[in-house]
Formats: C-alpha cells, structure tokens, sequence
C-alpha cells in the first residue's frame, strides 16, 4: 500500500532505481548526544543522502515564550533547503534510526512551507539495512542550488491564543502527544511544570506505530484515532513541538485533513503564568 506521506524502503528502492531524482535527507538524531547524527552519518547512510544537523537546522534557540525548540523562520529554512538542491516540486525522503520525531518534524517543515513531495522513509536506516539496501560512507556529491520559495500553510499551525480558545471549549480537539505519565503530571522529565493543557486527549505518538516500529496502515490509524471528529479541526502538541509531528503525519494517514501542530506547545504554554494546567489520567 502507497501511503502519501510515508515511502516503504521497497518504494524508495524502485523509484532511485527507475532514476527518479529524490534528495535523501539524513536526520539521525540523540538529544542525548550532539554529535550522534553526524557521526552516525560518517559510519554509513544511504547513497547520496545529505545530512542535516537537527538542533542546529531545524531549530532556533529558545527565548521566553514559544517553547524549547522554536520553529526556525521560513526564510531560514527556504535557504538551507534551496542549498541542497530542493525546491518545493522535489521529491525529498526524510529518514533517521527508525520512525521518530526527527524526520517527522522535517516532513512537517517541508509540507508546511509547500513541498507536497515530502515523505518519511518507513523503518528509517534501519529498515533501509535490514532490507539490504546498500550504505555509503561518503559525503554526498555537491549539487547546484534551487530556488526554494516557501508559501506557509497557515492552517498547519497555531499560536497559544488558539490554544487557549480551544482549552476554554472553541469545538478543536486538543491532543497531547506525549507519554501518559508526562501528560498525567507525574513526571516532567523535560519541564519546570507538569501537566498538561486543560481539555487535551492523551494519544501517545508512539502508538501510531506497529510493534515491530513500522507505521501503522491508515485502516489502523483511522481505529486508533477514531474518537477524534474526522472533519473536526484537531490542534496536536507534544513538550516542545517535536514528538507532535509524528501525530501530525499519522493523523494525516489517517485522512484527517484539518490538523494543526502547537509548535511551542507545552513549554510554550508553561511559559504563561496565567494559562491553567491540568492534571490526572484523563479529562
């Protein structure tokens, strides 16, 4: 099954191999350790995959409001991808270790700002060498630069004030992506302030994922998100804005088409003495 936003390593294999011109982007990353993803990527990637620096790509530093990892600006991101020969017609395979936050949050930047043939590899690298797919050691080859001119989707993205409506009953779902104990309030391993935002449902991102680390099939994710309204408008968050992208991509799947990522999220919200905070397993 061809999934719009999601390429399985035997796709991406028959499409190179048909000589479709598909820029591989490498977004290994380890909050943990700064220079994993780049190392990583020195050991082995895939042929012609050109590596991106998470923190320093594809986030700004953090300022008193807009959550610990802040969006970087359009421009920003419109010259970092236009130097690597992507402009908004080019297919482009975001991958790192596995299904994660990292290349979701690229695909998400990627289709927010316009570039509708933006995918994640499913399995990520690992998936890639499982299957036999060749690696390379060497860094990709020079390519000529393209104009890449972003046009922001508004309607992919709010800001606290929509967020606020939302908590206060609007009609949008709120989702909070991260795991139970941290929406619940019993853990804050990340935050001066545990909680979560009055009116969010719990749907951890992890579970748009098959045991095995695949995503789950539309049909599956349709199941899995089925008490959220199909034709509603549904505002995802996470901590700071990263771990929501996969919810995004999956609710997408899932054929949710009026999905909003909180890009500052939690930490965003936090950040506002005066927004409330909820607690507890459920609302």
């Amino acid at each position: 099954m061809s999934l719009s936003n999601v390429a399985s390593v035997a796709e991406v294999k028959e499409r190179l191999a048909g000589g479709e011109r598909i820029v591989l982007l490498d977004v290994r990353f380890n909050p943990k350790d700064p220079a994993y993803g780049k190392d990583a990527y020195a050991k082995g990637h895939l042929p012609g995959a050109v590596f991106i620096d998470f923190k320093a790509d594809l986030t700004d530093p953090a300022q008193a409001h807009g959550g610990r990892s802040p969006l970087p600006s359009p421009e920003r991101l419109a010259s970092l991808f236009g130097s690597l020969g992507i402009d908004r017609e080019t297919a482009v395979i975001a991958y790192e270790d596995g299904n994660g936050p990292a290349a979701s949050r690229l695909w998400w930047l990627l289709r927010y700002l316009g570039a509708d043939r933006a995918q994640v590899l499913d399995g990520g690298y690992a998936a890639w060498t499982a299957a036999g797919g060749a690696v390379s050691a060497e860094p990709a080859a020079a390519v000529g630069p393209r104009e890449f001119v972003p046009a922001p989707r508004a309607d992919w993205l709010v800001g606290v004030e929509e967020v606020r409506a939302a908590s206060a009953g609007s009609g949008a779902a709120l989702v909070d992506s991260r795991d139970a104990a941290q929406y619940a309030g019993r853990e804050a391993p990340f935050d001066p302030v545990a909680g979560h935002i009055p009116g969010a449902a719990n749907y951890f991102w992890k579970d748009t994922l098959e045991e095995g680390g695949s995503w789950k099939s539309p049909e599956r994710l349709r199941d899995w998100f089925g008490d959220l309204p199909q034709d509603g408008e549904i505002i995802v968050y996470c901590g700071s804005g990263i771990s929501a992208t996969p919810n995004v991509l999956a609710l997408r799947e899932a054929g949710y088409t009026n999905v909003k990522l909180y890009s500052g999220s939690w930490s965003d919200w936090i950040s506002y003495s005066n927004n409330p905070i909820a607690t507890g397993d459920s609302e």
